[in-house]
């Protein structure tokens, strides 16, 4: 089975050579989110601010290949500041929940200009 690759019309725009996500079978492989809004423009100000749109960035590109955050199996969360790790597990749990949790990953990373990315694998068989 070919690979199909998603663009999310509703989500902010790739920042690069990269789709925002692929669907290889049961898998949704989705690209690193940002706190970007679909018109191109950061978000610039406050940690929650910037991780709530970057989660909503993910959750879009879930939604445009036919799936949901719910079925995320592992998430990727890059962080510019490792401070900001309980502010973004009381975020993270607004669009996650607290049950049927994925596996994650939570790291520091040199970001620049912005705060928070957030990639993810979703699983859509049975």
């Amino acid at each position: 089975m070919p690979k199909k690759v998603i663009f999310a019309a509703d989500a902010a725009p790739p920042g690069g050579p990269y789709s925002h996500a692929v669907v290889a079978g049961d898998h949704v492989y989705l690209s690193g989110a940002c706190p970007v809004l679909a018109d191109g423009t950061w978000v610039k100000g406050p940690f929650a601010d910037q991780a709530r749109a970057a989660f909503t960035n993910l959750a879009r590109v879930a939604a445009a290949a036919g799936a949901d955050l719910s079925q995320a199996v592992k998430v990727g969360v890059y962080l510019r500041d490792f401070a900001d790790f309980p502010a973004m597990n009381e975020i993270y749990v607004e669009f996650f929940g607290t049950e049927n949790l994925p596996v994650r990953t939570t790291i520091p990373v040199a970001l620049d200009g912005f705060d928070i990315e957030i990639d993810a694998i979703l699983y859509t068989g049975a």
